[in-house]
């Protein structure tokens, strides 16, 4: 088939002389398509590769695809926002430009879509919009200030993504997160707040955050206050999208942490790792999911009172009273886009239905990191199943994901192209597939399914056994927030101690030197005049044997990592050695 050029194809449909009812012709697979695996009778090409950090993406009427970078300086001071276009139908983008006249004030920028003829962008503290030109793949137009978090604290709150979403009646949605885990003191003691994890109640945070509020879609110069809050109880929202099957806001929500490390006495490292739910949302106004009061235990099916609330685990008291999610997934998955399929290209059951790319887990040693999959939530009569589909997998390259870094790529942002491909885009180097269905619609069904199922039984997807799966690695994350509770007001946060009293961890080689003794300090705490670094110190160190063995670890792993130390992690297994024979340390 001679390829007909884009412009004079769409000169000729609008004339009528294109029946547009044929199938398009889809371009040639990659042979392995791109590494990942999908339902029989789907392909995928990739787009590009290596375009920088990309998080959401969103497709033009005419194909064009634009991705929103993490920050807009990431390919030299480039431009934030990359746009790609293919102009011989192989479907690989032959054209890549980089523009942005903004800068972005954080990590973690995310949101890109078209709205009415206009790209709209997202950084930390404010939306943008340009409008698109015809035939442009660059908009011309100057950036318009659609709306500013006017928050002076923005920049340091872990969830302030701004995705966007439309409805049919001229109202925009965004939501503004949580600057803690679960309503913490973070003015005192940071992001991770009080040491005991106690929530402060009621928690001022919902006044203004923790929710989604709704806007006059064709207004500018926004701030918050001239929105409406339609939602509440929702920690960290990175992706939404209007359904317009039920004329219904939907969105994604990522719950709390750190069960485990704040609340030993109370929840596993197990339970740590599989709970509380990752979330989708049916959002209506006045919703209320219950952040930080509750969250939902999807293994048990309902909400459950936070432990920071007083909660052990199994009250719900309070909890009860709050909005249940549509579908919970397991913890910690990181959901970072939802997408409600409308083109013709797949089989009809997708239109019923919505997509969720998960990210991955950051927090789930010592068990296996959990997520990296693109995943199917099928719909019955209007409401999620209790059911769930692996469709796409083969993100992390490898079967068993230790640390997060092990993952070759993270799924990011979907996107549904003019010709019904859905697209992908993942976060690691900003790779872009283009999903497209290639078998007969008619005959899809159970047995094209089947292959997908069984890869549930993959370490990052399956739920582990609480025994055979526990890897006892070190978790730095944890470790970071340990350390900042028991060791940062003698060492610092910095790590480069008091200069008096308490020596550096930095640079240390009680610390990058033999781990036995490093844990045998912590374990059984140190007296005495020691030399750090060719200076003494005579300070007294605790002892804090009252940790378990992975909190152990977790802090070990944190300083031997980090303050520009590189030596390798500690396992619970060593820290029990240890424990089990190390004498109390005299020096």
């Amino acid at each position: 088939m001679n390829h007909v050029p884009k412009a004079i194809l769409f000169g000729l449909t609008i004339l009528g002389l294109v029946n547009c009812s044929r199938p398009v012709e889809l371009p040639k697979a990659d042979p392995d398509n791109g590494g990942l695996f999908f339902p029989e009778g789907f392909e995928a090409v990739v787009v590009t590769d290596s375009i920088g950090r990309a998080r959401h993406i969103t497709v033009n009427d005419n194909g064009d695809i634009y991705v929103k970078l993490t920050f807009n300086d990431a390919m030299n001071g480039s431009g934030g926002t990359v746009g790609l276009r293919d102009t011989d139908s192989d479907g690989k983008a032959d054209t890549i430009a980089y523009f942005g006249d903004y800068t972005d004030e954080g990590y973690s920028a995310v949101g890109v879509t078209i709205h009415n003829g206009y790209l709209y962008t997202s950084t930390v503290r404010r939306v943008l919009r340009n409008k698109l030109t015809p035939g442009k793949l660059v908009p011309e137009s100057e950036t318009e200030v659609v709306l500013t978090d006017i928050d002076e604290n923005v920049v340091k709150n872990w969830h302030t993504t701004k995705p966007l979403a439309f409805d049919n009646h001229g109202n925009m949605y965004v939501p503004f997160g949580s600057p803690s885990d679960a309503c913490q003191d973070i003015a005192k003691y940071g992001p991770v707040g009080l040491p005991n994890g106690h929530g402060i109640d009621p928690c001022p945070e919902l006044v203004e955050h923790a929710g989604i509020w709704r806007f006059d879609a064709n207004k500018t110069g926004l701030t918050q206050k001239d929105g409406h809050r339609f939602a509440t109880g929702i920690r960290s929202v990175v992706g939404m999208q209007w359904n317009p099957a039920d004329e219904s806001l939907y969105a994604v929500g990522n719950g709390i942490d750190n069960f485990h490390t704040m609340f030993p006495n109370l929840y596993s490292a197990w339970q740590a790792a599989v709970l509380p739910a990752e979330t989708l949302l049916k959002v209506t106004e006045g919703s209320d999911f219950g952040w930080p009061y509750a969250y939902y235990d999807q293994m048990l099916d309902k909400n459950v009172l936070q432990p920071g609330y007083g909660g052990d685990g199994k009250k719900t008291e309070r909890a009860d009273k709050f909005d249940v999610p549509a579908f919970g997934f397991p913890g910690h998955w990181a959901p970072m886009d939802i997408l409600f399929y409308q083109g013709e290209q797949f089989p009809e059951r997708y239109k019923n239905g919505a997509f969720v790319a998960f990210h991955g887990s950051t927090d789930r040693s010592p068990y296996p990191q959990a997520g990296y999959i693109v995943c199917f939530i099928p719909f019955e009569n209007g409401k999620a199943t209790k059911k769930w589909e692996v469709f796409a997998d083969g993100f992390t390259g490898v079967d068993t994901v230790v640390n997060t870094n092990d993952a070759a790529y993270r799924p990011m942002g979907l996107a549904t192209g003019p010709d019904g491909s859905l697209y992908i885009s993942e976060s690691n180097q900003g790779k872009i597939w283009r999903v497209m269905y290639k078998g007969d619609k008619s005959k899809f069904g159970e047995h094209e399914l089947a292959s997908m199922e069984k890869r549930k039984s993959r370490s990052y997807i399956k739920t582990p056994d609480e025994v055979q799966d526990n890897l006892r690695h070190g978790d730095e994350l944890a470790g970071g927030i340990l350390y900042d509770n028991y060791c940062a007001m003698c060492h610092q946060r910095n790590g480069r101690g008091d200069n008096n009293r308490f020596p550096p961890l930095a640079g240390s080689e009680w610390v990058t030197g033999d781990e036995s003794k490093l844990i045998s300090v912590i374990l059984n705490g140190l007296q005495g005049a020691i030399t750090v670094n060719g200076k003494h110190y005579n300070g007294l160190m605790p002892q804090h044997s009252h940790l378990d063995d992975h909190a152990i670890a977790s802090i070990v792993t944190y300083i031997r990592g980090n303050f520009g130390n590189h030596a390798a992690s500690v396992d619970a297994l060593k820290v029990q050695r240890v424990r089990e024979g190390s004498p109390v340390q005299n020096r």
